[in-house]
């Protein structure tokens, strides 16, 4: 797989979050927050158990028991941010948790130096900081008072930031993309549901209430996009991931006009602009500079 199918990858896995997002926030009308986590990535967990089995089949030798453990960190990581996200979804509106998330934007090259010592692409940083103001104009320019849920969801972009560049480490050490994404789905099963059977109610009532938001979830925003993340970062780093990723606040926006017949203002539609923008920066820039670099070197 090349970097421009793997960012390509990445940007279909920012459309199905950006029109999962309103599942995530809908199911929460019948179900507990902590519950749909777990749901949702039980039934993740059996969408991608085929394909993980598929790629032992097909691997040259085991997988150490050091990426294992980085699997379960992956997994626990994952868990954390996605519950961060969803309990503040009760406190915080959907605008300020779309602008909040995104700016795993800024946390992940920062991590990225800080943590594994590795400076990404100069462009990385102006195209960052332009995707994080395109997610601002794209919520409407403004942020209410920051409440608990706001703080809780500033949290959640850092672990989003933790759980990228886990995936970057682990699946590209390891090689195996799949087995990662089926243990990390499991780890934030058994934690939803322990969590959720300890902290709240539960009924075959709410479970049907939210069976469409869980169904699509689980099926498609944690299966398939998660998987998509996996594989896809294999091939490129995690800062540029996170751009593309990005996306989803673009998406989002975009299937609330086509969904639910909401209006984007002219400041979200600049803000559709600069985020696009950020995104062919990140991809074209690298390759201009370095057809640039061997051209010179053929003329010397």
């Amino acid at each position: 797989m090349t970097r421009v199918q793997a960012n390509l990858l990445l940007l279909l896995a920012g459309a199905i979050w950006g029109a999962g997002f309103i599942a995530q926030s809908t199911a929460m009308d019948a179900l507990g927050p902590i519950w749909f986590i777990g749901l949702r990535f039980a039934m993740a967990t059996v969408v991608a158990l085929p394909f993980a089995l598929w790629e032992k089949a097909r691997a040259t030798g085991p997988v150490r028991r050091a990426d294992i453990g980085g699997f379960v960190v992956t997994g626990i990581a994952l868990f954390a941010a996605a519950a961060f996200q969803q309990v503040g979804l009760l406190t915080t509106t959907v605008t300020n948790s779309g602008f909040l998330t995104g700016l795993y934007v800024v946390f992940t090259p920062i991590l990225t130096v800080l943590v594994l010592r590795r400076l990404p692409h100069w462009i990385v940083w102006p195209a960052a900081f332009m995707a994080c103001l395109g997610i601002f104009l794209l919520s409407g320019g403004t942020l209410a008072a920051l409440t608990v849920g706001d703080f809780l969801t500033i949290v959640c972009a850092l672990l989003w930031s933790v759980q990228m560049i886990c995936v970057g480490v682990f699946g590209g050490r390891s090689g195996r993309p799949l087995g990662l994404s089926v243990v990390q789905f499991a780890v934030c099963a058994v934690l939803g549901c322990v969590a959720g059977a300890l902290f709240e109610p539960i009924s075959l009532a709410a479970i049907k209430g939210a069976l469409p938001e869980i169904l699509y979830a689980g099926l498609f925003s944690s299966g398939l996009a998660f998987i998509f993340q996996n594989v896809a970062q294999r091939y490129t780093t995690a800062p540029q991931a996170a751009i593309f990723l990005s996306s989803e606040a673009l998406f989002a926006a975009l299937f609330g006009v086509l969904l639910l017949g909401e209006t984007i203002s002219p400041a979200g539609y600049a803000g559709c602009a600069i985020i696009f923008l950020a995104m062919l920066a990140v991809e074209l820039v690298p390759e201009l500079l370095r057809g640039r670099r061997q051209g010179a070197s053929v003329e010397v």
